[in-house]
């Protein structure tokens, strides 16, 4: 098996990674530097559960060759949260105490969108979640006061099963400062704990 030393430039560190020619960004992300919090999930570049950014850039992990990335800022779910940060889009960051430094070493506090998806109930099971924050944080830095139809178009290649959507999109609107107004559709809570991991990425 042909292997190649790759140059990647993830959450603002450079990593030099050997990895196969055919290996994929998912395997790698995961595999080789420890981020966990994309997930795998169709394999296929249906559900978005693999989301990251490139170059600011929604982009599904698992069909996406680790080689493609070489030179280019590849963010994941890790690399939202920091101390002290103020977000893309104008508010705020870190509102909560840190829990440990993740595998980035930032600190473990929530973004403000992911903030807003741990207080709109916005996660259930999390395995969607990350790919969901990271497209709906291209979003916000594109437009800062989006409309439904723009979040719902953002996220259309973002599969879940749990919430039906309602509390995702809420978040989202959280995040942005806008007004969601009454909800059509409601979902129970799930637990505090495993919610605030999962908008982090850990498993």
């Amino acid at each position: 098996m042909t292997r190649r030393l790759l140059s990647l430039r993830v959450n603002g560190r450079s990593h030099d990674v050997a990895a196969a020619d055919h290996a994929l960004l998912v395997d790698v992300l995961r595999d080789s530097l420890g981020l966990t919090g994309t997930k795998q999930g169709c394999d296929g570049g249906e559900c978005g559960a693999c989301t990251v950014l490139v170059d600011g850039e929604p982009r599904l992990a698992c069909i996406t060759l680790a080689a493609q990335v070489e030179g280019r800022a590849v963010e994941t779910i890790e690399g939202l949260a920091g101390p002290g940060r103020m977000s893309p889009h104008g508010r705020s960051e870190g509102r909560i105490p840190p829990r440990g430094d993740g595998p980035q070493g930032q600190g473990g506090r929530m973004s403000a969108l992911q903030q807003a998806f741990h207080e709109k109930l916005g996660t259930q099971c999390g395995f969607c979640t990350p790919g969901m924050v990271m497209a709906a944080e291209a979003l916000l830095r594109r437009v800062a006061d989006p409309s439904e139809a723009q979040i719902r178009e953002a996220l259309a290649g973002n599969l879940c099963r749990c919430t039906g959507y309602v509390k995702i999109i809420e978040s989202v609107q959280a995040a942005a400062g806008v007004d969601a107004g009454p909800p059509q559709v409601d979902s129970p809570p799930a637990g505090g704990g495993r919610r605030a991991a999962a908008v982090r990425g850990q498993p």
